[in-house]
């Protein structure tokens, strides 16, 4: 069967685990900067390197690291650059049409993904505070992607490598398609909410 860690390895070399948390954090900090990149699917790619505890947590802290990082890059180029009052209207009014439309939705996002380019909605929203923003951003990635490692780690040390990679990358496969079916709800939901108010 094939196995990712050794691929990783064929890549990577045995001793490269700073390349691999590195090319993590690029993916996170892509994701949160640019374009969604499923960062769920590199954190297990990357876990599966080095299956364990210690890896994971060096993981989970890049992850974190990428995230407020790129996050902060984009609020900052949205702050210093003369944006549309009709687009900041359009941002509000999207935020507002939430079930939750202040800074608690980047928590909220990160089961059901519905503001992208965080850090920009950070910005255009007038009564969002980045220092509260960036708190929900931490306890949400610390809460998920701890989680995502966790289950992996038991999955690792229970069961034979060849499942327990079967599994992690099943784990994965679901909170992807949660995460987009509870997008997708929550856009229904409000969506007909908001036709009949």
């Amino acid at each position: 069967m094939f196995s990712i860690g050794e691929w990783m390895y064929d890549i990577f070399g045995p001793d490269s685990a700073a390349l691999v948390i590195m090319f993590v954090f690029l993916i996170f900090f892509i994701d949160a900067l640019f374009f969604p990149t499923l960062p769920e699917l590199f954190f297990i790619i990357g876990f599966m390197y080095s299956p364990s505890l210690l890896f994971g947590l060096q993981l989970l802290t890049a992850v974190v690291i990428a995230e407020v990082l790129g996050i902060a890059l984009l609020y900052w180029i949205v702050e210093h650059i003369r944006v549309p009052g009709r687009i900041k209207r359009i941002a509000d009014r999207y935020v507002k049409f939430l079930i939750c439309n202040d800074e608690r939705m980047l928590l909220v996002n990160r089961v059901a993904p519905m503001i992208p380019f965080a850090g920009a909605f950070i910005s255009l929203i007038d009564n969002w505070r980045i220092s509260k923003a960036m708190f929900y951003i931490v306890i949400g990635c610390v809460i998920k992607y701890g989680i995502i490692m966790l289950m992996s780690n038991f999955f690792f040390n229970y069961f034979e490598s060849g499942a327990a990679q079967t599994y992690t990358i099943c784990l994965i496969i679901i909170v992807i398609a949660v995460s987009i079916a509870a997008a997708f709800l929550r856009k229904r939901k409000e969506g007909l909410t908001n036709e009949n108010s």
